[in-house]
């Protein structure tokens, strides 16, 4: 099993520019939501949204290429993919020659799909289970790369104050008895959520969006919630599935969506969405922070 105190995280690296599969570092999921609360099946779908900003390679002739990639990964996958090793994994194409940009994108789509599925059945001859999707955008359509804010009622707006910041699941209830209204739908956003880097203690800047149909959540203890994430230690992907779960365990939601957009680290922004209900995925929009 691989954990975080084994990847290139916090140690000095030598950087590759010649394509190797192998700098791909999993980490598996389930340690974490077991930490959570969730031992078998989670109640929730979605995927984990990245955006590469510094992707390069050589065509045939040696010439340099640059594109952004899109990168689509479920949420049921075992592994997430520990974000300094896909940088490094990255740049090991920026010296190789690919015949074109669909070599690249099937190469890519590949590899991380391998990374995220080690260690399952597919290791037994049944395969991989999902592919991972990839979008990549050459210069000519960067102009229509647009920056959107989450959508949704500011909590931003609320005087509160704040004394917690280590995650207080506590903060969060209901205005009313669960059932003794009509359901409420609403979706709030923040952004003041902010983490540490599970290895190196690194800011992590976020904005939140969170959807929900229920009794009313008390927006003030929320916010305070989100707040009290401030000098926690997890992973982007960890710290979305504890909000979700943490509202979903508390606040007995009947349908609730969690979806944070990260500022980008080493060229890479990771964005997780979770929700409770079959949806569609939101568009890989980044917000003018990232």
């Amino acid at each position: 099993m691989s954990s975080p105190d084994q990847s290139q995280l916090g140690k000095a690296t030598a950087y590759v520019d010649q394509y190797d599969a192998s700098l791909l570092f999993p980490i598996p999921r389930a340690p974490k939501r077991h930490e959570i609360g969730i031992a078998a099946s989670a109640p929730f779908f979605g995927a984990d949204l990245w955006t590469a900003f510094e992707l390069s390679w050589l065509n045939l002739r040696g010439k340099p290429q640059v594109a952004l990639a899109h990168f689509t990964v479920p949420a049921e996958t075992p592994n997430i993919i520990e974000s300094k090793s896909f940088k490094l994994y990255l740049n090991s194409f920026n010296n190789t020659r690919f015949a074109d940009v669909e070599a690249v994108k099937t190469r890519l789509r590949a590899d991380v799909s391998e990374a995220v599925w080690r260690h399952t059945s597919r290791d037994a001859g049944h395969g991989v289970q999902g592919s991972v999707g990839v979008r990549i955008l050459l210069p000519d359509v960067f102009d229509r790369e647009p920056i959107y804010e989450l959508d949704g009622l500011s909590l931003d707006r609320l005087d509160v104050e704040c004394t917690r910041y280590t995650p207080a699941p506590d903060l969060l209830k209901v205005l009313t008895e669960p059932g003794s209204e009509a359901p409420v739908t609403e979706v709030l956003v923040s952004h003041l959520l902010k983490s540490n880097c599970l290895v190196t203690g690194q800011p992590d800047w976020g904005s939140v969006q969170i959807s929900y149909t229920g009794t009313p959540i008390d927006q003030e203890g929320l916010l305070q919630y989100l707040v009290s994430f401030r000098n926690h230690n997890e992973f982007h992907e960890q710290c979305v599935e504890r909000i979700f779960m943490d509202i979903w365990t508390r606040c007995q939601p009947l349908k609730l969506a969690v979806y944070a957009r990260y500022t980008r680290r080493g060229g890479l922004d990771i964005n997780p969405f979770r929700t409770s209900y079959p949806q569609a995925l939101p568009a890989n929009t980044r917000t003018a922070r990232q």
